[in-house]
This record gives C-alpha cells, sequence and structure tokens, in this order.
C-alpha cells in the first residue's frame, strides 16, 4: 500500500494554470499533488555570446526552491553566496530536457530563459519544473509566432517528466516525498509527446536492481508522461 493511497501506477492530482503573472511572455503554475511549481518563460532578443551571429537561438533554465518551500526553513542560496550542485544540476537538466524540443535554427537569435521556483515541495519537483517549463514555453513561442517574430514553429514536440521508482518493492509512478525518501530505486524519466527518450536518471538507494525492473519503471513513466502531455496540451488550449 502506497502512503497516498493511490494504485501503483496513479499520478497525483495535477492542474496547470497559465497566465499567472503578469510581465512574463508565457507563465504557469503547475500543482502536481502538493508539489507547486511557478514556471515563467521570458524572452530577450539576443542569444548567449557563444551563439552570436549563428543564426541559433537558444533556451535555458533557472530553478530554485523557496525558503518555506519543505518542511523546515532553507536558506536562501543568495544569501549563502553561491548555488548548490543540487539547484546546478538541476536547472541545467531543465535546460537540455526544453532544448529537445526546440528547432533552435527557427527560434532565430534570441534566448528564452526558464525560471522554475518551487513554492511547495513534495517530492518531483524537477519532473514537475520540467512539465510545467514547456507549458510557459509554449506560451512565449506562441507570442513570437503571433507577433511575426518567428517564420515558422520553433517548438517540434512536447516534453514532459515523471518520476518513477521501486517502494517497498513495488515498481511506482509519481513518487511523493513519503515514497521518494525511503524508496529503494529512484528514477526520473524525460519523454517527449512521441514517446521518445530525452533523458533517464535511475539509481539504486539500496540493492541493484534488475534489468526487467527497468523496463517496468519505463513503462509506467511513458504511461504518466502521457497523461501529462495530455495535461500540457489541454493547458494551452485554455
Amino acid at each position: 500500500m502506497r502512503p497516498s493511497g493511490r494504485a501503483l501506477d496513479q499520478l497525483r492530482s495535477i492542474s496547470i494554470e497559465t497566465g499567472v503573472t503578469r510581465h512574463a511572455e508565457g507563465s504557469c503554475l503547475i500543482r502536481m499533488g502538493d508539489t507547486h511549481v511557478l514556471c515563467t518563460a521570458s524572452v530577450e532578443d539576443k542569444p548567449p555570446p557563444f551563439l552570436r551571429n549563428t543564426g541559433m537561438g537558444w533556451v535555458t533554465a533557472e530553478y530554485g526552491m523557496l525558503p518555506r518551500a519543505t518542511h523546515t526553513r532553507g536558506r536562501r542560496e543568495a544569501a549563502a553566496g553561491k548555488q548548490s550542485g543540487r539547484t546546478q544540476e538541476i536547472q541545467r537538466l531543465i535546460g537540455r530536457s526544453l532544448r529537445a524540443s526546440v528547432d533552435r535554427q527557427a527560434l532565430g537569435e534570441r534566448q528564452i530563459v526558464i525560471d522554475c521556483d518551487v513554492i511547495q515541495a513534495d517530492g518531483g519537483t524537477r519532473c514537475a519544473a520540467i512539465t510545467g517549463g514547456w507549458v510557459a514555453l509554449r506560451l512565449a513561442v506562441n507570442q513570437l509566432m503571433a507577433k511575426g517574430l518567428v517564420s515558422s514553429d520553433p517548438l517540434l514536440d512536447h516534453v514532459a517528466a515523471i518520476s518513477c521508482g521501486i517502494y517497498a518493492g513495488q515498481t511506482v509512478l509519481d513518487l511523493d516525498y513519503d515514497e521518494d525518501s525511503s524508496a529503494g530505486t529512484d528514477g526520473n524519466f524525460v519523454i517527449t509527446g512521441r514517446g521518445k527518450l530525452v533523458e533517464v536518471q535511475a539509481s539504486a538507494e539500496g540493492a541493484p536492481f534488475a534489468t526487467d525492473d527497468l523496463t517496468a519503471l519505463l513503462a509506467l513513466a511513458l504511461r504518466g508522461t502521457a497523461e501529462l502531455v495530455a495535461a500540457q496540451k489541454a493547458a494551452v488550449a485554455a
């Protein structure tokens, strides 16, 4: 039995509310159970220096967790004077996951920055950030297209992410904190709308896991991300 009472292959409740900030070109608040992440997309008219005069654009991401997003207050990284290794690893994951869906030539020489701020954390924050980040990116690109600033749609596909793991000896979908903190195996899967793999992160927290277990986790992830893509489609159509 899962602590939440969910079925082994059941996502937490998901909602994606768009247009939640006034100034960003694209924004959404994604809620996956008790994990809530604010995602905004900001369009900059020039690319990073390494892409100048190449005709190509860039998508990057920044990630942060508000001090009281967790059970106890965490110190702001700005106060510490540097980002943690965890933060840097997560924002790089978000950036490269979203770039997998972008035709950077069609985007042109500009940069879109996706900011993902965790308001409340209950496991799976990086996955929620990727899923919500794509929605914010889609909305920002829609503005570029409406203004005639890009001649063709630079977004090639949806991208969503979900956690899967082995908890109490069973493969489960979409781990919350109670499961994640005691899982025997923990994995994050980034998958496109067409079911192609962008990134797979899976690690044994205790005993090694079998290849059959990885296959079972992937099957759960494909099912879960298909549901998330459906939620993305509904959000951007609203």
